[in-house]
């Protein structure tokens, strides 16, 4: 079996895996770990949208927390300012993000390299002061809660909503499902393909053709969409908002759990993400400077797999995959007699 059929074979597993264990889990561990999880897919989601930019299109951004906060936002002032039902501010909140996503993105696509990510955290900056100032629509330090309205509702008294806890969790795994199936389409198409010639070369992919500025805002126009949903659970999730998660730290932590998971793969956000918070949860019970040891192991992470835990992954299946020395002579020497 070649080194590209195991990999192909061993992805397909992590991905059967990945998709059963959410269905799984409930059935052996408390409502605190369900939650947890619940909360781990929702940051993987704008881990996501850090390694959509980065991982395939080679930009850097330390603004995703604002499109994660215009989600957050747009759900919240949508059910407590105007009224709205759940799936008109789902759609305010993931509009929002959008649309400042695109706006953001036609200035910010226009520079590279290290003047990228300054001007996503200066956007990210500029928006968090905004919501802070804003106090009669953003609660500014406070933040905005507001009561969840029912997802569907039939007769005088049947509804289904995410206060309860079974129907949340189901309902945040299919969004998060939905999100990462969008991305693999996207990567597996000609438009994913660009992302990744534009990575390597954006000179070269211009005089083949492609519009590289165009290419770059449609992917941070996408990354913002992914980051938008993001935020839009995690305002049902705490039915809460605040202007402290558009601050650049949070999308900080997110580059970190997408290096570490592995830029450039579709599921690396997953890994990095679960890990990381996992070990927070874990070592916050022993010891209350436990950021010091998870410090030190995204230290060694990156120093000794650059690639991430994606990365070690693809190596150890292509070193599992590869021929013995022996072997590929003795094939040599039947190939030339």
């Amino acid at each position: 079996m070649t080194a590209h059929q195991i990999n192909k074979w061993g992805l397909v597993l992590f991905a059967l895996f990945t998709l059963a264990a959410p269905f799984i889990l409930p059935l052996f561990i408390d409502a605190f770990w369900v939650d947890i999880y619940s909360e781990m897919l929702i940051w993987s989601l704008l881990a996501a949208s850090v390694n959509l930019l980065f991982g395939y299109v080679g930009l850097l951004s330390f603004g995703q927390a604002l499109f994660f906060g215009m989600g957050m936002y747009g759900v919240a002032i949508g059910v407590a300012k105007l009224g709205l039902g759940f799936w008109p501010a789902l759609g305010l909140g993931i509009v929002l993000s959008t649309a400042m996503s695109a706006f953001a993105g036609a200035l910010a696509v226009r520079l590279t390299w290290h003047y990228f990510a300054i001007i996503t955290v200066v956007f990210s900056l500029i928006f968090y002061f905004t919501a802070l100032s804003w106090k009669p629509l953003t609660g500014g330090d406070d933040g905005l809660s507001f009561s969840m309205p029912p997802m569907l509702t039939w007769g005088e008294d049947g509804e289904l909503s995410l206060t309860d806890p079974t129907v949340q969790y189901y309902f945040i795994i299919t969004m998060v499902g939905l999100c990462y199936v969008l991305m693999g389409v996207i990567l597996k198409s000609p438009l994913g393909w660009a992302f990744r010639t534009v990575r390597e070369n954006a000179m070269r992919a211009s005089l083949i053709g492609l519009n590289v500025y165009l290419i770059r805002l449609t992917a941070f126009i996408v990354a913002g969409f992914i980051a938008g949903m993001a935020g839009a659970l995690f305002a049902f999730f705490g039915r809460y908002a605040s202007a402290s998660y558009m601050f650049y730290h949070v999308s900080g932590e997110a580059v970190v759990w997408a290096i570490i998971g592995g830029a450039g793969t579709l599921l690396g956000p997953v890994v990095g993400t679960s890990l990381l918070i996992m070990l927070r949860e874990e070592l916050s019970t022993l010891w209350e400077h436990y950021l010091l040891l998870v410090g030190v192991i995204v230290i060694l992470v990156v120093v000794f797999a650059p690639k991430g835990i994606g990365g070690l992954w693809h190596g150890l299946i292509n070193r599992i995959a590869k021929p013995a020395p022996d072997a590929v002579d003795v094939k040599d020497g039947e190939d030339r007699s």
